[in-house]
């Protein structure tokens, strides 16, 4: 056996024991972690050594890690721990952890330098007060060889039958069959590409259209990438939960045909979703699945894994029977799986938990993004942060009184800030330096409180919202650059009884690429996939995607005698001829029904437009049976809405262009047969995209195309998209509004549409 594991693995598996108790936190973000080590670093004598990469072995357990740093003068090893609040308040299993890790980097130091013996520290750093907290211990070489060894022992059987796991998976994969035998129309040469990219280690961005089988033409070159030792696991990241299931099924559909394929499969969930009791704190005073968590952590994960597919209702079943928390179960199971299926957010988020497990074990991991059009709204939002002034004066009123000084003091340079500004809207150059003070000093004495008196603020939801708010705030704060605009928006509001003005703050992210190139570079692949990614430099640009990065646009199955586009070339839907748009749209509308009688979608630009068009449908065409999507709707509802498109069904659904009806619904056949799409999907003009307007222009030179027409065009090619979904399909597609037939526009649609 030649099994690797990190130092950090190694602990967590053997050291780990008691309550899951996560009543010490938050802790502080990876860019604070970063910047403490560094400081507690640049207090030492010059001959101080950091970041000493170490390995040791152990019955063929290879063991690898980085020190964090090493005094020769004082022979004494440091592991670095960052923290926030009182010290007295770690659990003590937290304290064992952190022991462990350091006695083993210790004595794989002392095998390495031959030292007989090593003074052992734990240097806890606050973040907030600056200040180290030095725990030492003294060791010969054979207490800390004798401490490794007990370590290794506790992991070696596991480790055994890890290695035995992915032999057998890897033997499975090279001999594993295409489910469907032969590939559909484009599909092999998607998969292709993939298998290429995982073996190159590159990135590759694939626009590829409905009807070729994308997720099994991403997954299955993947599984092979796996077996000839290319990668190590596969991350499938979704933007929405229909994302989620089409992978599950694609992956049970090769564990189907391949009879017992040895593949562990885990579905990631939000916590809100998975938790049993949210009424409950995440420790064992409170939540009985979180007391001794890790005591019977092995079985539940032993009998998880034993299933393979992982799943969100196997997961919290096997949780329940073993009376483990199903959130944190899942968390633990991501380090055994093979593939993991979840949202963007597990890899891309500041604090995404699968970025963090691929960095600390040093995997080999392929990321599959899908429907990768959607990063970039999704990748904004990540990195963005909003301050409301309410939520500030409504946690003042409800604080305890060891908080009203430092919740003052945030109000009043927050007042100050709002008091020089008099446009509605204003962009600053940056966060004043007080604000930032302010800001960072309500987040240290919040974390001092909750550490010491936490039964103030249970319970508070308003004032624990604003500390997490005013924490991610000050983290992008640190982060500032050209790629995001600090902006402050002014409203009057009634408070209290009176009329109060209210400055709400954002770090506003334009450009996500800055803090996703390093996700791609800590992968060995990542594929980018989509039915719509043109112009692939846009995406490229903005989602910081490597210059090298490949390109791949398959040709479809679909034909173009199966789509027939029309441009409805004497309709304006901008703002200011909505009102005279109206008539002619719902005319176009009924003209086309009478002449086809069947279901259609009409897209409209708002929801506004959308019931002004309906409105007028109602009145002029009584007989044409309409629908209509609500704000707001909740998954139900939409069910509703699609259970009206029947095989046998008649009449016009009307939706808003980018909702939740403009892509990821499949209406195939006689369900849908044609689509109007009165708009061209351009973002509405105001001061906030005018502004990412311009951020635009000054990184690319091309600021319009970036924040409008690009992004605009491509909801309109995901919505007429839902008309042919099969290679059986037909159906026609109505552009309403003049400047589809501009030539700029025409090159932003599909190659196969003929439009006339």
């Amino acid at each position: 056996m030649t099994y690797v594991v990190a130092v950090r693995a190694l602990c967590e598996f053997a050291a780990k024991s008691g309550d899951l108790d996560l009543r010490f936190t938050p802790a502080p973000s990876a860019q604070e972690g970063i910047a403490g080590h560094a400081t507690v670093a640049g207090r030492r004598a010059g001959s101080y050594e950091s970041e000493i990469t170490l390995t040791g072995t152990h019955r063929g357990l290879t063991v690898r890690g980085r020190a964090d740093g090493y005094d020769p003068a004082l022979n004494r090893l440091e592991e670095v721990k960052t923290h926030r609040g009182a010290l007295e308040a770690m659990p003590a299993n937290h304290r064992a952890l952190h022991w462990a890790q350091a006695r083993v980097y210790g004595h794989l130091l002392c095998e390495a330098r031959g030292l007989s013996s090593l003074d052992v520290t734990l240097v806890y750093f606050d973040i907030a007060s600056q200040k180290e907290t030095l725990l030492t211990e003294h060791h010969t070489a054979a207490t800390l060889a004798a401490f490794f060894v007990d370590q290794c022992e506790r992991f070696s059987d596991w480790a055994t039958r890890e290695e035995a796991h992915r032999d057998a998976r890897n033997a499975a994969f090279n001999a594993l069959q295409f489910p469907y035998g032969a590939f559909r129309s484009g599909q092999r040469e998607l998969a292709v590409s993939v298998f290429r990219a995982a073996r190159d280690g590159t990135c590759l961005m694939a626009q590829a259209p409905t009807g070729i089988g994308k997720t099994l033409g991403t997954i299955f070159p993947l599984l092979k990438a796996c077996a000839a030792g290319h990668v190590e696991r596969v991350f499938y990241l979704t933007a929405k939960t229909p994302g989620r299931a089409l992978a599950l099924d694609a992956l049970e559909t090769l564990r189907g045909r391949a009879g017992t394929l040895p593949l562990r499969v885990l579905e990631l969930v939000a916590r809100d979703k998975a938790c049993e009791h949210p009424d409950k704190a995440c420790h064992g005073d409170s939540c009985p699945l979180a007391r001794g968590f890790y005591d019977r952590l092995a079985a539940a994960r032993s009998t998880a894994l034993a299933a393979g597919q992982m799943d969100r209702e196997s997961v919290r079943a096997t949780a329940l029977a073993h009376d483990v928390c199903p959130y944190y179960l899942a968390q633990e199971l991501a380090r055994w799986s093979d593939v993991v299926v979840g949202d963007y957010n597990y890899y891309y988020d500041g604090s995404a938990m699968l970025y963090a497990l691929a960095q600390i074990n040093q995997w080999r991991v392929a990321v599959l993004v899908d429907e990768a059009h959607n990063l970039l709204d999704r990748a904004r939002r990540m990195y963005t942060a909003t301050l409301d002034q309410t939520a500030l004066r409504i946690a003042r009123k409800t604080a305890p009184a060891a908080l009203k000084k430092p919740l003052d003091k945030l109000a009043r340079e927050w007042n100050a800030l709002g008091r020089t500004q008099l446009a509605h809207y204003a962009v600053h150059p940056e966060v004043p330096a007080r604000l930032q003070s302010a800001a960072l000093n309500l987040v240290s004495a919040i974390t001092e409180q909750l550490a010491e008196a936490p039964d103030t603020i249970d319970g508070n939801e308003t004032l624990l919202r604003l500390y997490f708010d005013v924490m991610h705030f000050t983290s992008l704060v640190e982060q500032f650059g050209a790629h995001s605009i600090f902006d402050v928006t002014l409203d009057t509001e009634r408070f209290a009884g009176r009329e109060t003005r209210n400055a709400a703050l954002c770090v506003r992210n334009v450009i996500p690429a800055p803090f996703l190139a390093p996700r791609y570079a800590a992968a060995r692949t990542t594929v980018m996939f989509s039915g719509t990614l043109s112009p692939h430099h846009f995406y490229r640009d903005t989602l910081g995607l490597p210059e090298c990065s490949g390109w791949l646009d398959v040709e479809g199955p679909f034909r173009a005698e199966q789509l027939q586009v029309r441009v409805a070339g004497n309709v304006s839907t901008r703002w200011r001829d909505r009102e005279r748009s109206l008539v002619p749209i719902a005319d176009l509308i009924a003209a086309q029904y009478a002449a086809q009688p069947g279901n259609y979608l009409g897209f409209l630009s708002s929801f506004d437009y959308l019931q002004q068009v309906v409105a007028l449908m109602r009145e002029r065409y009584p007989g044409l049976p309409v629908w209509a999507q609500e704000p707001g709707m909740d998954e139900a509802s939409r069910d509703v809405f699609l259970a009206r498109f029947t095989t046998a069904g008649t009449g016009i659904g009307f939706a808003v262009l980018g909702g939740a009806f403009s892509e990821g619904i499949d209406l195939a056949g006689e369900r849908l047969i044609g689509a109007f799409i009165a708009t061209l999907g351009l973002p509405q003009m105001n001061a906030v995209n005018e502004q990412m307007r311009r951020t635009m222009d000054a990184k690319f030179g091309c600021g319009y195309d970036y924040t409008y027409l690009f992004p605009g065009l491509q909801k309109v090619v995901q919505a007429a998209g839902r008309v042919i979904r099969t290679e059986q399909d037909t159906g026609v597609v109505h552009l309403i509004d003049d400047r589809y037939r501009r030539a700029d526009v025409q090159q932003l649609l599909p190659r196969w549409w003929r439009v006339g």
